[in-house]
């Protein structure tokens, strides 16, 4: 076919088509390697920037990820464009397209946008003790759908996020100390004034009660069978449960030795003998 087609016939061909494809075909090829760059640089600046700030390290990584992704997309789309495709089309079957995927995730999406907040707003972190969606436990990770924690027998449960934000939140770390709440009770024929001074000493020979706030020790109720003390001293979050244990223990060996009772409940049965 070539042989019969003179040469003002190809010098056509060639300005009409191949001319203007190759420039067209290598401009689409430069912005495509070119945005590729760019975006990759944008994306690791982005990414240095915020990993100064105290944003988590998975935050920042999805961000990164996430500006790449969406320049690529713009730089499909204008390389494309200068292949004289309709973008219009493209972006019309990328909106669907991501419509679609959107309402088949819809609760995947859910749990994506919760662990985006609680990346962002940080109501926990790894190794706090929290309460949240009905369970206690530490944080292991969180991640962008779900979060990790084990609970105190180390059991490993997996939340999805939008549970978790949805639900109250107890973070028990996140002011540093907590304040023991217990009660022990002692007869009405006890001497109060003992029954204090012992526990005021139990609790100042345990150096791990912090002196402020001051410790409460007080006569909180006059209960059916007993005076009930509220003795309220101030720990360090992490020391919380050791204390506490503590404290109980030393407190009845400290009543028995000083010969304070703690009553209990009791049950007298009264056995009348048949009458003949």
């Amino acid at each position: 076919m070539f042989d019969k087609l003179d040469h003002a016939q190809l010098l056509a061909f060639y300005d009409k088509f191949v001319a203007p494809w190759s420039i067209k075909i290598l401009i689409a090829l430069l912005i495509f390697v070119i945005g590729q760059l760019v975006a990759k640089f944008v994306a690791g600046m982005l990414g240095k920037i915020l990993g100064r700030t105290k944003l988590d390290k998975i935050l920042v990584e999805f961000i990164q990820s996430l500006v790449n992704a969406l320049l690529l997309v713009f730089v499909i789309v204008a390389a494309l464009d200068q292949l004289g495709v309709n973008t219009n089309s493209v972006i019309a079957v990328l909106g669907a397209a991501g419509l679609a995927i959107g309402l088949a995730l819809q609760g995947s999406l859910q749990n994506f946008a919760a662990g985006f907040m609680l990346l962002i707003f940080r109501p926990f972190k790894s190794g706090d003790f929290v309460e949240a969606a009905g369970v206690s436990g530490i944080i292991d990770k969180i991640g962008i759908f779900s979060t990790i924690m084990h609970t105190g027998d180390n059991k490993q449960v997996i939340i999805p996020n939008g549970t978790i934000y949805s639900s109250n939140i107890i973070n028990y770390s996140a002011r540093g100390t907590r304040r023991i709440d217990m009660v022990f009770g002692i007869g009405y024929r006890d001497d109060i004034r003992l029954a204090r001074d012992v526990i005021a000493k139990v609790i100042s020979a345990d150096a791990r009660v912090l002196p402020e706030p001051e410790p409460l020790i007080a006569v909180g109720e006059l209960g059916a069978h007993s005076v009930n003390f509220y003795v309220r001293p101030w720990v360090k979050a992490d020391e919380f449960w050791d204390v506490k244990f503590a404290l109980t223990e030393q407190i009845k060996l400290a009543f028995d030795e000083n010969g304070i009772s703690i009553p209990f409940p009791q049950m007298d049965i009264h056995w009348n003998k048949p009458t003949e």
